[in-house]
């Protein structure tokens, strides 16, 4: 068979349990760092921009209002929605290297335009095609993610991937203590470096990702069985060597697949609304209410901080490391939980005590009783379990899912979810902007109310996905019989 023939013949395979039952290596590391450093970049871009919001009110910068800003921001989600959805079908279609590789480029050229913004409608447009790299790269990376990752660690390393956004908050609030600074840097110029900060750490992971395969289960599915087996056995070597070992583990289980070259939006459609639409629900309100609770507070962080507290612009940063870190830890050190007690059990709790805390801020808030260290520590005890909570959410809608419509589904529930918190940045903006604690604390009360609601349906909806391999947790559009276990 030539090296990249295609076949339409039904064909029986044991390529997913031979991705599920490797070691984890070196090799895994790579995959980990050079698909998960989306999150590090769009963590960073958020972080900037929230940072940056008293700066760009400055008339030696842009001179924007506060209601820009959070148009601005808007438009940052706005444009994730559509990338999501156009590279999210392309993905599918085309592949997952393809489009990890093209969406990143993207991301690099829009952030380098932003820099060089010269009024409210550039640096709106520029943030719109930021946000199509960000939200086309959201679809490609992690539907290559959890094709790639054995079944068994899956729940932890996706959530340690997805959690590593805050390590992009971590470094931008650090730069910004620097870069914000009018005695180090001058006012103009500052906030420009800071979009270049992203622009250089992409460059550096387009480099990395250029190693990155193709993923083995895509290939198989589009018919293009032979390259498949080629990537595997690629992978299947560098493991072994990697891991010490003579031979590898057996791999157990095979599965019968007749392979197709697309799949409609129709059978989308079907797929998602019919055949599987209790799941649907399910991703639909985990995703919408982490980006509501998300999106409302973090875009306008440096706002109230400066608003309520009186934080100067300059030092924003400082309230925004511990923050970052407790988001960072979260994942980090309950991720693991989500493999062995089981994703209903923990996706529940995560959601549950993130809402509570959440709302009981929010009253210590409207008391007048918080300081500027007493609201991030609440914030950052808040995070610790809602980011644990939020990268949950974009596990779920990559797991339970065919195979063949695995990125569309991640981009679809990302777009919805994203849709419906597009107007929070600026309606709470706006609310920051009434100057009232009550106004504010409302916010805090409807996000922490949504957060409640996802606890509900994860309880009484949720995919016991853990220890399975993705083929056993959705049977593919192209399997024939269903998948023996792995």
């Amino acid at each position: 068979m030539a090296q990249h023939a295609i076949t339409s013949e039904p064909v029986r395979t044991n390529i997913p349990a031979r991705l599920d039952r490797l070691p984890w290596t070196r090799w895994h590391w790579l995959i980990v760092f050079a698909l998960g450093i989306t999150w590090i970049l769009d963590g960073l871009e958020v972080t900037i921009v929230g940072a940056i919001a008293d700066v760009l009110n400055d008339r030696a910068t842009l001179n924007l209002s506060p209601g820009q800003i959070g148009l601005a921001a808007s438009a940052y989600l706005a444009g994730a929605i559509l990338g999501a959805l156009f590279f999210g079908y392309l993905t599918d279609r085309l592949g997952r290297r393809r489009l990890f590789l093209l969406t990143l480029v993207l991301y690099l050229l829009a952030t380098v335009a932003t820099a060089f913004s010269w009024s409210f409608w550039s640096f709106a447009a520029f943030r719109f095609l930021t946000g199509a790299g960000i939200g086309g790269e959201y679809a490609a990376i992690n539907s290559a993610i959890d094709e790639l990752i054995p079944a068994r660690v899956r729940g932890w390393v996706d959530l340690a991937i997805n959690g590593s956004w805050w390590v992009g908050t971590l470094v931008g609030a650090v730069a910004t203590l620097f870069l914000l600074n009018p005695k180090l840097v001058p006012v103009q110029v500052g906030w420009r470096l800071a979009f270049g900060l992203g622009a250089v750490i992409g460059l550096g992971v387009l480099l990395v990702r250029r190693f990155v395969p193709e993923s083995p289960r895509w290939l198989m599915t589009h018919g293009k069985l032979d390259e498949a087996e080629r990537v595997v056995r690629a992978i299947e070597e560098e493991n072994r060597r990697d891991a010490g070992l003579r031979e590898l583990p057996e791999a157990k289980g095979e599965i019968t697949i007749r392979p197709r070259e697309r799949v409609g939006f129709l059978e989308i459609a079907r797929t998602m609304m019919r055949d599987h639409r209790q799941r649907s629900i399910l991703g639909l309100i985990l995703m919408a209410s982490q980006a509501i609770m998300y999106n409302a507070i973090f875009f306008t962080y440096a706002l109230v901080l400066k608003t309520f507290y009186h934080v100067p612009a300059g030092t924003v940063g400082k309230f925004l490391i511990p923050f970052a870190i407790g988001n960072i830890l979260g994942p980090l050190s309950i991720g693991r939980l989500f493999d062995t007690l089981g994703r209903r059990v923990m996706i529940t709790f995560t959601y549950a005590i993130s809402g509570i805390l959440l709302a009981i801020t929010a009253y210590l808030f409207t008391q007048g009783t918080l300081t500027a260290t007493t609201q991030t520590l609440a914030w950052t005890a808040i995070f610790f379990f809602a980011s644990a909570g939020a990268s949950s959410a974009y596990l779920t809608v990559s797991e339970i899912f065919p195979l063949e419509t695995r990125a569309m589904a991640i981009a679809f529930f990302y777009a919805v979810g994203t849709a419906l918190a597009i107007p929070a940045p600026g309606i709470f903006g706006a609310m920051v902007g009434t100057r009232s604690a009550t106004t504010v604390a409302l916010g805090y009360y409807v996000g922490a109310a949504f957060m409640l609601l996802a606890a509900t349906v994860e309880l009484l909806l949720g995919v016991d996905a853990e220890r399975k391999s993705l083929e056993e947790v959705a049977k593919p559009l192209s399997a024939e019989v269903a998948p023996q276990p792995v």
